[in-house]
């Protein structure tokens, strides 16, 4: 099944051996002589105590509302344990607790990300059923067949390799078990088009001039608009 609304697109997936492509591997730090893996841990580590409220401009708040249609899909199936990837500082993870899975795992390669949702599960007194675990999403901790639902929320562009990464979960994920694909997107259609891209131009990179280069590029970064021209740089 393939939802898009606005600028948001849910994929999710049964389990299958069907290959994906990306064409190009896209980085935060166009000079930098580091891989990806490691360019983006820098630059979420710098973030990581902003990146809740610099995650609500960028989306104009819209992911809340992405987050939860997240939640139905995966609710739907009943799982027992749920694999959050790219877990950040663990919004999803906290979400997936209402699905009543007995355990739920957020996985990310930023150990700052990483701090700041263990202290988030740890106010809300989820630590005995959400772990928060630093690993590589392409070379996962994790016994095959292992996970009734699989989520990843913004997380596949930062993805060194996608087919190893979605290999991976191949792997890990139990045969009918589900996988649910939570990205931004550029919208085609008016108004959406044209308000986003106001907003994109205007406003996003406007905020973040005011702040760290490193804030400036977490937005450009995580923009589809401006993402994707930096595929054609």
């Amino acid at each position: 099944m393939f939802i898009g609304v606005s600028n948001f697109i849910i994929c999710t997936f049964v389990r299958s051996k069907n290959a994906v492509k990306m064409s190009k591997n896209v980085t935060p730090y166009k000079d930098s002589s580091l891989g990806k893996k490691e360019q983006v841990t820098q630059m979420f580590d710098t973030i990581s105590g902003n990146y809740d409220g610099l995650n609500r401009v960028i989306s104009f708040g819209i992911d809340v509302k992405w987050r939860k249609k997240v939640l139905k899909l995966v609710a739907d199936k009943n799982p027992e344990n749920i694999l959050d990837i790219a877990t950040g500082t663990g919004d999803l993870a906290i979400l997936m607790t209402k699905t009543k899975a007995k355990k739920i795992i957020g996985l990310d390669i930023s150990a700052g990300m990483l701090e700041v949702g263990i202290k988030k599960i740890a106010d809300k007194k989820l630590d005995h059923i959400i772990d928060m675990v630093i690993g590589d999403s392409e070379n996962m901790p994790f016994p095959d067949n292992h996970f009734d639902a699989i989520t990843v929320s913004f997380g596949i562009r930062n993805f060194e390799t996608l087919e190893k990464g979605l290999s991976e979960i191949l792997r890990v994920l139990k045969p009918n078990g589900i996988f649910v694909i939570l990205e931004t997107s550029v919208p085609e259609k008016t108004p959406f088009k044209q308000g986003y891209r106001f907003y994109t131009k205007n406003i996003c990179l406007s905020l973040a001039n005011f702040s760290r280069k490193t804030t400036l590029l977490t937005v450009i970064y995580q923009n589809p608009l401006l993402f994707f021209r930096m595929e054609k740089r």
